[in-house]
């Protein structure tokens, strides 16, 4: 569809809907100074934007949390490090101690690793001395305690500990080492490469191809991750042996390398080929860390036929195996998908940190293809389980993120450190704290996942405040972004900068925005859900404003998901509603509750209320029968709030479907 508002005088205008981006791959060309991107492939229909011109400001919904990841939570993270002891395991490693004094899990490691990451682009958004000093110490005590040929863990290799790839199942070494990897990722792209961290990495990186290769151990990690890391340090240094290194690790996995398990080899991807593999399976997390890298695999060879086959897997695993959250795993014994359309309530498990995979793997997608569904479900899963792990101050966490609480719970005390898992409350700290430290990540570098670009202009994925800038043939384009989203559907765009040639504004339209406008000139015109772009010589001031309708949505799931047959779902934009017990009479239980699909929604704030009945019913003696359900009903206006704001105000029963009258 091609519409044309008024043309200005000195060019005219083209506004045109798509459901995708089009274009064919090409070489990413456009690039920041050091180019400061979480992820930067060699090519693809799309080129993602540093983190410097691509800048989150400190306001709206994701500014405000980006600041709160910043101020509070890194230092938490930091002094909970500390106090759990797992800092000091590599101070212990580096004084020859044994391991019997060890603290923390196998995998912890990894965590300040995440967090070394989260500094790094935290101090190339905001720099300071406070975080450089905290980047250069944290790096120094790590490189400490490394092995001569680059060996690097506090908890094999140690006098009179398990020798080093013993465990390869579960010791979570070279796990560990991908995390290493990205934050020195982070570190050459933010700082050079002339570093202390950056000379660790590639000295791991060295010994894991030295030892893992074609002549070395031929088997893989019980999690998947040094793929990842592999990929994204061999795009950052140029080094193909690392890259050489990951396909190997990838193509060897779903061999039977690993050994058996009581849930089997599918809970780390040990059951079947990569390339055979359909859907995603086994442990969510591990599952989509290596979906990530398989597509980081395809668009480094030019692999069409394995970049098809990680569309496939997306496609299914969103299909069937995906709540409404976005959230991803409805075990809790194995953290691990389900069958086809298993995806209960009350068992949810949706881990954050299946959530950030999930959010790596589309935007890779994303990159690759320019498909608008990829962004959509970052969306959905940004706003969903991103934004609803950590607390508001920051300072305390989801581990796992159900869509129904049956008992309150407890709260939990701010100074003791929790049992995972648990979804009462959110807790200041785990025995396993992989969330924490992948959220402050995540939300250190969240403005790399706003925008791409490509040689004729820019693309807006997600909406925030934000400055886009972006480095054109024939000059700068600069856009800033202002809106109140998700509270208000308006997002104006105003060309700061203009290149002095025609250039392209792409702003994406979600799926579920039908009758959004775009308005051009002050003349607004309906778009489709996709990308619409307008196209033009732009000029300083230049105003474009989306305007995606925010009216409130009753869902209703795909009959074969059994849990919720006969239940429905608020949504409102890219939020997802709940109730909760604290919004009850005293006493009342969100079980009880029944809502009028057919009633009018209204709209208090950011409160969705529907008409519904409270249920009061006898206990009999036996539940089933031809009479069983007879009730008596108390008229109720039944409020519902964001899902991400669940759990704030103390320890409450919640639910997302809600039973029907």
């Amino acid at each position: 569809m091609t519409l044309a508002p008024a043309p200005r005088a000195r060019t005219s205008t083209h506004l045109s809907t798509d459901h995708d981006f089009p274009g064919d791959s090409v070489p990413n060309t456009i690039t920041a100074a050091r180019d400061i991107r979480p992820a930067a492939p060699s090519a693809g229909v799309l080129t993602p934007l540093g983190l410097t011109e691509s800048r989150l400001a400190d306001t709206g919904f994701w500014g405000l949390r980006a600041r709160v990841n910043a101020d509070a939570t890194l230092t938490h993270c930091l002094d909970w490090q500390e106090r759990a002891g797992w800092l000091a395991n590599f101070d212990a490693v580096a004084a020859g101690e044994d391991g019997a004094t060890r603290n923390g899990r196998e995998f912890s490691d990894s965590e300040a690793y995440k967090l070394l990451e989260a500094y790094c682009w935290e101090n190339a958004t905001h720099p300071s001395d406070e975080l450089e000093a905290v980047i250069r110490s944290l790096t120094a005590r790590i490189a400490a305690a490394q092995a001569s040929d680059g060996y690097l863990n506090t908890n094999f290799d140690r006098p009179g500990g398990a020798a080093r790839y013993t465990d390869l199942e579960w010791g979570h070494e070279l796990y560990n080492y991908g995390h290493l990897l990205q934050a020195a990722v982070a570190r050459i792209r933010t700082h050079g490469d002339d570093d202390e961290l950056v000379t660790l990495a590639r000295r791991v990186a060295d010994h894991v191809c030295d030892t893992f290769g074609d002549d070395g151990i031929r088997s893989v990690c019980g999690h998947p991750e040094i793929e990842v890391g592999l990929m994204e340090f061999a795009r950052a240094t140029g080094e193909e042996r690392y890259r050489e290194q990951a396909r190997l690790f990838i193509e060897r996995r779903g061999h039977g390398v690993l050994a058996d398990i009581e849930w089997g080899r599918s809970y780390y991807q040990d059951d079947i080929p990569v390339r055979e593999a359909t859907v995603l399976r086994g442990h969510a997390v591990r599952a989509l860390y290596l979906a990530a890298s398989v597509v980081d695999l395809a668009v480094e060879t030019d692999d069409a036929e394995l970049l098809a086959i990680a569309e496939t897997q997306w496609e299914n695993t969103v299909a069937r195996r995906t709540y409404v959250t976005g959230g991803m795993g409805s075990h809790h014994q194995d953290e691990a998908f389900g069958d086809d359309f298993v995806l209960p309530s009350d068992r949810a498990y949706c881990e954050s940190c299946a959530g950030i995979a999930s959010v790596m793997f589309s935007w890779r997608l994303l990159l690759a293809t320019g498909k608008a569904r990829y962004a959509d479900l970052i969306e959905r899963t940004l706003f969903n389980i991103v934004a609803t792990a950590p607390s508001e101050d920051g300072r305390s966490f989801f581990y796992s993120n159900t869509l129904h609480r049956r008992s309150p719970g407890a709260a939990t005390d701010p100074d003791v450190q929790s049992k995972r898992a648990d979804s009462s409350q959110r807790a200041a700290w785990f025995d396993v704290s992989c969330c924490p430290n992948n959220l402050a990540r995540t939300f250190a570098s969240l403005g790399g996942y706003l925008a791409t670009a490509d040689a004729s202009g820019v693309q807006i994925h997600q909406f925030a405040d934000a400055v886009i800038d972006v480095p054109l043939e024939a000059g700068r384009l600069v856009v800033e972004l202002a809106t109140r989203y998700p509270d208000d559907g308006e997002i104006a765009l105003t060309v700061r900068s203009a290149p002095g040639a025609a250039a392209t504004i792409a702003v994406r339209v979600p799926e579920w925005a039908a009758g959004a406008t775009l308005e051009v000139d002050g003349v607004a015109s309906p778009v489709e859900p996709g990308y619409a772009s307008v196209t033009r010589d732009f000029a300083e001031g230049d105003v474009i404003v989306l305007r995606l309708p925010l009216d409130v949505r009753i869902v209703r799931a795909d009959a074969r998901i059994d849990a919720v047959n006969g239940q429905v779902a608020v949504e409102r934009g890219p939020l997802v509603y709940a109730l909760e017990s604290v919004d009850l009479p005293a006493g009342a239980h969100v079980d009880d509750v029944v809502v009028d699909p057919s009633s009018v929604p209204r709209i208090e704030g950011d409160v969705i209320v529907l008409d519904g009945a409270l249920e009061t019913a006898a206990d009999g003696h036996w539940p089933y029968g031809s009479d069983v359900g007879a009730a008596e009903r108390v008229p109720l206006a039944v409020p519902l709030v964001p899902y991400h704001r669940w759990a704030e105000r103390g320890p409450a029963t919640m639910r997302i479907w809600l039973r029907t009258a």
